[in-house]
């Protein structure tokens, strides 16, 4: 139940199963936009270029008339839409309204339905404020106050690393147009929503209906304020993270000075999780004069937790000022507002001493172990999504690791990772390499150095004999003192282990 009235000049949910009928029907799903309009113009729509789409779309089928009024925001004629959707219901609960006085201009779409697939193969459409579909840093170009995003580059990277074993409850806090509530919903008894704009609760309403999920609970209000003292097996947020001079637009300015507000998202976490569960977000941080990152980051972590923070780029403060100047249509104001509001940016950085923006992912499981795992790493090399898997695994690892003396590892079995491979780097025709490199090809394609010992040992990993007995046979193998091996190589295991290229079989 909505602890929040719902504003009325947006689309009534009634209407929403049959809609979806309409649109599955017609194939508005990814795959049918996809076959329609062609992989170039299906790229170029992505990037808000809409001119090789309506291109694509010059004939009447209803696929055609569907992308045209949702996705295009163009007028259609009345007998068109018809065609391909219950117009007059869409009329009644406004999803479309007439043009012209005297309605004879065709129908337009008040908002933007875009279909978006969903896990396992399912057709869901996230339902935004027309126009917006791609915003944050891909750019949103408005400055209008209350807007509501659709899908971006952001929220599917959340979607992709988010944790999804089945939980009895979850929290998206700031939910925005509702893509993480309804991702929740396929492995979540109960999601709550929360945001502080009601409009954009309404819009999550909408997607929910739209995509045939259960509705959520949805609340009004900021950070933690709407649940109380409600506790969540899963904590998911794709806040308004970015660092500005002032809360201008609520899709993006958290209104809190400097990266306070993803602090207090990140150090509030830890009363709201249950035991076992996880916080995962998407944070913005400052890298301060005469401050390690990490440390400030280390500090944000609550008692309690686990953590695995993972800074993923890095700007200076003139390329971040611009960034976002960009995204709020700035630059194409008078070039006097425009440098004002420049200067602005550059005097609160200066006033906070500082000299970078991070960006990246913080998750956080509540394990209340006494000696926590803290991991904060820059990894800006490509990834392979989703992530979901690979995080919960790391901190299974980490569990493993904690509870595994030297003793134990080497007692210990072991298997090589699936598609490591190794790389010996050195000069041509040389007898031997000057290093080998084991790699990655999934999840973070990870590469490290190795030694001889490392190498050899995560080649005959396959399970079937302890660290120990493996390390005896290199040791014989190289005419090493076995005792000495064994006391020296533990360390290069966990690291192994750590970054995945050796999974524990006990």
């Amino acid at each position: 139940m909505s602890t929040t009235s719902l504003p009325a000049s947006l689309p009534a949910p009634e209407s929403s199963a049959r809609l979806r009928d309409a649109l599955l029907a017609a194939d508005f799903t990814a795959d049918g936009l996809l076959e329609l309009l062609g992989a170039p113009a299906y790229a170029a729509l992505a990037r808000s270029e809409t001119v090789p789409a309506l291109r694509a779309t010059r004939g009447g089928s209803p696929l055609e008339t569907l992308v045209r009024l949702f996705l295009l925001q163009q007028a259609v004629p009345a007998d068109r839409a018809a065609a391909a959707l219950p117009l007059e219901q869409c009329l009644a609960d406004g999803w479309l309204v007439r043009e012209g006085a005297d309605g004879t201009g065709g129908v337009r779409a008040t908002v933007d339905v875009r279909p978006y697939g969903g896990e396992e193969g399912q057709d869901w459409f996230i339902v935004s404020d027309l126009g917006r579909a791609v915003g944050g840093a891909g750019g949103a170009g408005t400055r209008d106050e209350g807007v509501v995003l659709g899908v971006g580059g952001a929220s599917t990277t959340l979607a992709g690393i988010t944790v999804r074993t089945p939980v009895s409850s979850a929290l998206d806090l700031g939910t925005g147009s509702g893509i993480q509530a309804l991702h929740a919903a396929q492995h979540a008894v109960h999601v709550t929503a929360t945001d502080l704009n009601p409009r954009a609760l309404h819009f999550t309403r909408l997607t929910l209906g739209l995509s045939g999920a259960p509705e959520a609970d949805l609340r009004e209000g900021s950070l933690y304020e709407p649940v109380g003292e409600d506790t969540y097996d899963l904590i998911v947020s794709n806040p308004p993270f970015v660092i500005s001079p002032g809360a201008r637009l609520t899709y993006r300015d958290g209104g809190m000075g400097g990266d306070d507000l993803c602090r207090l998202l990140v150090q509030g976490a830890g009363d709201r999780l249950n035991d076992g569960g996880y916080a995962q977000f998407l944070a913005n941080w400052q890298h301060v004069e005469g401050e390690e990152w990490q440390e400030r980051l280390r500090s944000w972590v609550p008692r309690g937790c686990d953590a695995w923070i993972v800074q993923r780029e890095v700007q200076d403060v003139t390329q971040y000022a611009e960034l976002w100047l960009r995204d709020g249509g700035d630059h194409r104001t008078d070039p006097a507002e425009y440098a004002a509001r420049y200067d602005a940016w550059l005097d609160e950085f200066e006033a906070r001493k500082t000299k970078g923006v991070g960006f990246g992912w913080i998750t956080l499981r509540k394990s209340g172990a006494d000696n926590p795992s803290i991991t904060v790493e820059e990894w800006p090399h490509p990834v392979e999504q989703p992530l979901g898997p690979v995080v919960r695994a790391h901190f299974e690892r980490q569990d493993y690791l904690r509870t595994h003396d030297d003793a134990a590892l080497l007692a210990g079995h072991f298997r090589l990772a699936d598609e490591v491979v190794q790389e010996q780097i050195g000069l041509p025709g040389a007898e031997d390499p000057e290093y080998v490199v084991l790699r990655q090809n999934r999840g973070m394609r990870r590469a490290t150095k190795v030694d001889t010992v490392g190498a050899g040992f995560a080649g005959v990993s396959d399970g079937s004999l302890s660290a120990g007995r493996i390390l005896d046979a290199i040791a014989q193998l190289l005419g090493e003192d076995p005792v000495l091996l064994r006391d020296r190589t533990p360390e290069a295991i966990r690291l192994l282990v750590e970054q995945a290229f050796l999974e524990p079989l006990d």
